[in-house]
């Protein structure tokens, strides 16, 4: 037998709370810690354009192409990961803004950095010197 809810046939949507679409942007994907973890080998430099000179002794001397990603999202997490692990919470607002601009939350630039550089915000435990 089937159950027929005569009180409320025609229920709206279901829609969900601020607090919980925060709570669900405080992570990254599976692939977006992939290129995290990747980007932990990648240097400054790596965010420069190789300039003319840089391009013809990389292809004489069999010198890979950048690292750069194709998808534009991917692309602005491996630039912020990057950043974050040289630099901490001191991030140039340009590359801020275009991380907020792809998609990305401002809790999950928070755990970027606090995940690449190992730091912890409103540490209490402190260690005692012996």
């Amino acid at each position: 037998m089937a159950y027929l809810d005569l009180d409320s046939m025609f229920a709206g949507p279901v829609t969900s709370s601020a607090a919980d679409t925060d709570e669900a942007q405080t992570g990254f994907s599976g692939l977006e810690w992939s290129v995290i973890a990747l980007a932990q080998r990648d240097t400054l430099a790596s965010l420069a354009e190789p300039g003319r000179m840089s391009r013809a002794l990389g292809s004489l001397f069999g010198r890979g192409p950048s690292s750069r990603l194709a998808d534009p999202k991917l692309e602005a997490l491996r630039r912020a990961a990057v950043l974050a692990r040289h630099r901490g919470f001191a991030l140039p607002m340009s590359e801020i803004h275009h991380f907020h601009s792809v998609g990305f939350s401002e809790a999950q630039m928070e755990t970027l950095v606090t995940s690449v550089t190992g730091m912890r915000v409103g540490r209490t435990d402190q260690r005692i010197a012996a």
